[in-house]
């Protein structure tokens, strides 16, 4: 009998304590197994939205340095990042050819020179015979006969023409001289501007043949430290706000893998209107002028461009990840807010997208500038809640906010928490 009250009142206690603590208990296993929710809050702050390409370094000019004679190389003088001055010789081709040729138009010239003088002093003669001729024939009748004073005539006639030949010779025995100073005078293979060295293209010893075309011996590229071009493609989607850009005097921001610590800037030069279609993108040149002081920014670096095209400073953002979310299970939602995710509301979205590609363009215009409308999600109790709001300037990580029924401190929901 003692036994039995004994385990009545053991029985009594469990009872009393299950009693109690099944409130705590249930409170405890619902909440360790109830959903939760990585949360952002909004802040105030500055956004800057980018248009972000990739382009190359390039000098501002390159100067292609050539040869106008042929022949094999007898001096180099300049090797890869040698800084020349204009007029520095760059490399000499073998002159004893050319040499020979001037030694010959010379001597053609003191022959064509000779002639001439020769012919005067025979014209000199022959306007005397002509003198005495005509003295005799008018004084004494029948003393010189027709045809005897024709001669003369002819033979005064024909040395003039003979000086005339004369001169003309001289003139082409100059011109060839001429022409022969030139060709040796290119031997020598002179610097047209001040510059640096970007590319050798010869090798002491090796001939060249400018029969054809002009060889390519150097490329100098002046003012390299001064400054060089980066040359950007944008997408023609962007090249409209890139254009804003330019008339505002934005800053151009980029980096280079050989100095990825270091920001350099620029400013947009240029936009061509050339466009580069390829596989059917179509994008402009842009570009981009920078200073080089420290030769750091060397021709042919892949420049990774950041063009800043709008801005707006001390206004309410949210983080770009609460516009990336969306709930999976709709029993994470509020009853009121499950027309959202249950197809129909994108249902009727696709539709109305779908009739605005039939719209005049007018139209169609219209409906994108208010496009902004969106909707995010806050924590309400054990449910979420959707909140519509309207976004403004975008960039990396937040989003203008420029309208709903939300404030600055406010947590909205980027993502379910991963259970450990």
């Amino acid at each position: 009998m003692k036994m039995l009250v004994k385990m009545l009142v053991l029985i009594g206690v469990l009872a009393g304590i299950g009693t109690v603590g099944y409130k705590p208990a249930m409170t405890y296993w619902e909440e360790r197994h109830r959903m939760k929710w990585e949360t952002a809050a909004i802040v105030r702050g500055d956004v800057t939205r980018y248009v972000n390409s990739t382009g190359s370094v390039r000098p501002v000019q390159s100067v292609l340095v050539g040869s106008v004679v042929s022949g094999p190389i007898e001096e180099l003088n300049v090797d890869f990042n040698d800084e020349v001055k204009k007029g520095d010789v760059l490399a000499t081709i073998d002159p004893r050819l050319f040499k020979a040729d001037v030694a010959r138009d010379e001597a053609t010239l003191a022959t064509r020179k000779a002639e001439l003088e020769r012919i005067e002093a025979e014209l000199i003669q022959a306007n005397n015979s002509y003198d005495r001729g005509q003295k005799l024939y008018t004084k004494s009748v029948g003393f010189l006969s027709d045809s005897e004073m024709d001669a003369l005539v002819f033979e005064v006639k024909s040395l003039e023409a003979q000086l005339k030949v004369a001169h003309a010779m001289i003139q082409q025995a100059e011109a060839s001289l001429e022409n022969s100073r030139a060709n040796l005078n290119y031997c020598e293979i002179t610097a047209p501007v001040d510059g640096m060295i970007i590319d050798r293209k010869i090798d002491p010893g090796q001939t060249l043949a400018a029969s054809f075309q002009t060889p390519e011996l150097f490329i100098v590229a002046p003012d390299l430290r001064d400054q060089v071009h980066v040359f950007a493609s944008v997408d023609e989607a962007d090249i409209g706000l890139v254009q804003k850009a330019q008339a505002e005097s934005r800053p151009v921001t980029f980096t280079v893998d050989a100095h990825p610590d270091e920001l350099f800037t620029g400013e947009i030069e240029q936009i061509r209107v050339s466009s580069v279609a390829n596989q059917n993108v179509v994008t402009y040149p842009v570009v981009i002028v920078t200073s080089n002081p420290d030769l750091k920014l060397l021709p042919g670096m892949t420049a990774s461009i950041s063009f800043e095209v709008d801005s707006i400073s001390d206004v309410p953002k949210l983080p770009n990840a609460a516009l990336r979310f969306f709930p999976e299970e709709i029993e994470w939602v509020r009853e009121s807010d499950r027309h959202l995710i249950d197809g129909s509301t994108w249902k009727a979205k696709r539709d109305r997208d779908d009739q605005e590609q039939q719209l005049p363009a007018a139209e169609k215009a219209k409906k994108r500038r208010v496009r902004n409308k969106r909707h995010v999600w806050v924590v309400d109790g054990k449910l979420l809640r959707a909140v519509e709001i309207e976004t403004g300037l975008s960039e990396s990580g937040f989003t203008e906010l420029k309208s709903g029924a939300l404030s600055v401190g406010d947590s909205l929901v980027t993502g379910q928490e991963v259970k450990k």
